[in-house]
């Protein structure tokens, strides 16, 4: 079923919008990026990411709702997107969004929070330590992911111990360890379809080095 226009930009009343068909990518496929255009997020999940000459993935962040994404937005010679959760995207040409000040006024806020994330995703990985960098970055997912469950806050998205492991350049092996620490400590659990729920408690104060603010 497709999602409502309750999904998107509430802003936003013209027709043309509320007639543009909708892109579904199911979990796990590859989008292609292009540089003619922007992606704009309806519903789901994507994370973006590079390649090295080494072969090994870079994280570059994740685009949720009314985020956009585009290889314009970019420098890197390899950058690419794949859907966290099934996604539903809307595809704008560049030519229609810089005729239309009202639709670049309405994707201005969200380049903005994108540079935040990534400028997060930095300072974490700037991190010594692989335990800081792992309580950094479930700091950002909670506060970019998260919603409120009784048990704590539990992240929308079911990432992989690989994910996590790309995300703070470390090993899917050194994850696993770390994650059933703070599972047996207390810190995390998980529901019934393996979502992390980051429970209650001051989970900010156990980085030694924090570099986030609580949102």
């Amino acid at each position: 079923m497709l999602p409502t226009l309750k999904a998107v930009p509430e802003t936003d009343r013209h027709r043309a919008r509320e007639e543009r068909r909708l892109h579904f990518y199911a979990k796990g496929d590859n989008i292609p990026v292009l540089s003619q255009g922007i992606w704009q997020v309806a519903q789901g999940l994507v994370q973006l990411g590079t390649l090295y000459p080494t072969g090994e993935e870079g994280l570059l962040g994740w685009v949720g709702p009314s985020m956009c994404f585009s290889l314009s937005f970019s420098c890197l010679q390899t950058y690419h997107a794949k859907a966290l959760s099934d996604v539903y995207l809307m595809w704008f040409s560049l030519r229609e969004v810089e005729a239309s000040p009202h639709l670049a006024q309405e994707m201005f806020p969200q380049l903005i929070r994108r540079m935040r994330q990534v400028e997060a995703i930095l300072a974490i990985s700037s991190q010594r330590k692989v335990e800081d960098r792992l309580i950094q970055l479930l700091l950002l997912l909670k506060q970019d992911l998260g919603e409120a469950v009784p048990e704590g806050t539990r992240l929308r998205v079911r990432l992989t111990h690989y994910d996590l492991a790309t995300a703070i350049a470390t090993s899917r092996v050194t994850i696993t360890r770390m994650l059933g620490k703070l599972r047996r400590d207390g810190i995390i659990t998980l529901d019934s379809k393996r979502h992390i729920i980051i429970k209650h408690g001051d989970f900010f104060s156990m980085t030694h080095c924090p570099v986030l603010t609580e949102w």
